[in-house]
């Protein structure tokens, strides 16, 4: 029985646990794409609490592929110091730094999203077709050329992120983002090599994949976030899913991120607790690749019979992290497992009665601080 609070290797790095923060925009930038101090606080407030897996917002890979002016990004050499300092300060706090790699495509040159609406002055977005989503501006059809040169932007994204000092890289193509866009149907209407059939449509997301492989050391674990469904009739399928996660393990991919949705406005989503688990699940049995999990997991009972059952390997949280950043602390105590779990020595003395500190304090040891 996988436990919660169990390590998990992937090529050379290991998390200390089976808990992840998932990437969770902030839209927090200045134009120039380059982390701040509310990216430095945001991320390690929670790398503290004792996640084994902190994973930056999506850094866009160009300018245009930006969902916002205000997101953050990793398509120029000025961007890494700032990186830097994020990846250093998760790495402190006892947490593997990772970083997710996108382009937005046709879903550009938005406003932060508590604002709504088209950027001011804003740019002309791309995409697989001149197919807008529901509500957008119509995006430019991308040139072969193009394309191209989104896969050569991908690679040094990743190259930039490893001199960065991240150790867990994902590229995302799930939430009606760029890759998300050529692999549905219902937004790549291409006849081409990079649309028509199944094959032409993952073309876009193999070739990245395999671009960022090759850019990154060996040691480094690569992860897919891919949404399994769009959730309406004629779009991307879980079946589908399978087939790519198949064919991603075989380039070097070691993880997919399973979620869905994003793609279309028509989404029809069965939303409750775990409502994504099981599209995690049907990948990890039918492509024999390591999964994470994501979606209204909330409870730490809930996550730990995910990973018993085997349906993930991986925990990521997004909305309970924003509610509570020490969430591993109190799911350890829920559980009955404080004594599995490792954070910093200044926070032992909050995970409870089996709290090392707490017990040191027991026989006369002061607690430091406290005196």
């Amino acid at each position: 029985m996988t436990d919660l609070f169990e390590p998990l290797t992937l090529r050379g790095v290991t998390l200390k646990n089976r808990i992840g923060v998932s990437p969770m925009c902030q839209y927090s930038c200045a134009e120039d794409g380059k982390p701040t101090d509310w990216h430095l606080q945001h991320l390690l407030s929670r790398a503290v609490g004792g996640a084994g897996l902190t994973i930056t917002e999506a850094a866009a890979v160009s300018p245009e592929g930006r969902i916002s002016p205000a997101d953050l990004g990793i398509w120029e050499d000025g961007q890494v110091p700032g990186h830097r300092r994020l990846a250093e300060g998760i790495a402190a706090m006892g947490s593997i730094p990772g970083i997710q790699i996108a382009h937005a495509g046709r879903k550009a040159s938005r406003k932060q999203a508590w604002l709504h609406g088209a950027a001011e002055p804003g740019w002309v977005p791309v995409g697989p077709s001149a197919a807008a989503f529901q509500g957008y501006a119509t995006p430019r059809a991308l040139e072969d050329a193009e394309i191209e040169q989104v896969v050569a932007d991908t690679a040094a994204a990743a190259r930039r992120s490893i001199a960065a000092g991240y150790r867990f890289i994902e590229l995302h193509a799930a939430h009606g983002y760029l890759l998300h866009q050529f692999l549905s149907p219902l937004a790549n209407q291409r006849n081409d090599g990079w649309g028509g059939d199944f094959d032409g449509r993952v073309r876009l997301t193999e070739e990245c994949a395999q671009a960022v492989r090759e850019a990154i050391p060996d040691e480094v674990p690569l992860c897919v976030r891919l949404s399994h469904t769009d959730w309406v009739e004629g779009g991307w399928t879980t079946a589908e899913t399978v087939a790519l996660s198949a064919r991603l393990k075989a380039l070097g991919v070691d993880m997919i991120d399973v979620t869905s949705g994003g793609l279309d406005a028509r989404q029809a989503i069965p939303v409750g607790p775990g409502y994504q688990v099981p599209g995690a699940a049907a990948v990890r049995e039918g492509a024999g690749v390591a999964v994470a999990a994501v979606g209204m997991i909330t409870e730490p009972a809930q996550a730990q019979a995910i990973l018993s059952e085997g349906k993930a390997d991986l925990i990521l949280l997004a909305r309970a992290l924003l509610r509570d950043p020490y969430w591993p602390i109190h799911a350890a105590a829920a559980l009955g497992r404080t004594e599995a779990l490792r954070v910093a020595p200044q926070y032992e003395r909050g995970l409870g009665v089996l709290g090392k500190m707490e017990r040191d304090d027991a026989v006369g040891v002061p607690l430091p601080g406290l005196g």
